[in-house]
């Protein structure tokens, strides 16, 4: 299979994308969380005989971790971005795709599971921007917060996707799929 220009050109920029959130995600989850760094900046301070409250120390990590966070939002439009993009490659491709009838049960399930991930991806971008603009959106803060903790749960299929399709293609390459990374990169099979 040849991927086209654009195509390759969307896989890689929304790898580094999901990527880079999936990121974000686990330093907000780790190292930025604000309920050990809270605990944290409360206890060395005083060390140093400086007493804060709990809720201050709250609003400290907070603001360490804010940086780190707006790259979430600015790759969060870019999501977006490559959402649309990709819904018009999908319009666009004339190319002519092996029916799901005549595919193996592997490559059946393969297709599946992209189709679940392209769904998972616009349910991310969608709610995303939702939960980012839910006053714009006359949306309570209550129905903001459920729609978040959707958002957050619906993000583990990525979480496991990401590296269940780096497994993946590593065993295709290896095995009946000679060149589908090359293919991917340089748009020829070798």
């Amino acid at each position: 299979m040849k991927y086209s220009t654009f195509f390759r050109i969307w896989h890689w920029l929304n790898a580094l994308v999901i990527l880079g959130l999936i990121g974000t995600v686990l330093l907000r989850k780790t190292f930025l969380s604000w309920r050990t760094n809270s605990e944290l900046i409360a206890l060395e301070l005083s060390k140093i005989d400086i007493s804060i409250t709990s809720e201050q120390a709250k609003v400290i990590a907070k603001a360490i971790r804010a940086g780190m966070w707006e790259w979430h939002i600015i790759l969060g439009y870019a999501l977006v971005a490559l959402v649309i993009f990709r819904i018009y490659l999908y319009f666009k491709d004339t190319s002519k795709k092996e029916s799901f009838t005549s595919l193996n049960i592997h490559k059946k399930i393969v297709r599946i599971s992209y189709y679940i991930v392209y769904a998972t991806i616009l349910f991310m971008s969608v709610s995303g921007l939702t939960i980012y603009f839910y006053e714009t959106l006359g949306l309570t803060k209550e129905l903001a917060h459920s729609i978040k903790d959707i958002h957050e749960l619906v993000y583990n299929v990525l979480l496991y996707f990401v590296p269940l399709h780096i497994i993946g293609v590593f065993i295709a390459e290896n095995r009946d799929e000679k060149g589908i990374v090359s293919t991917m990169i340089n748009g020829k099979k070798n």
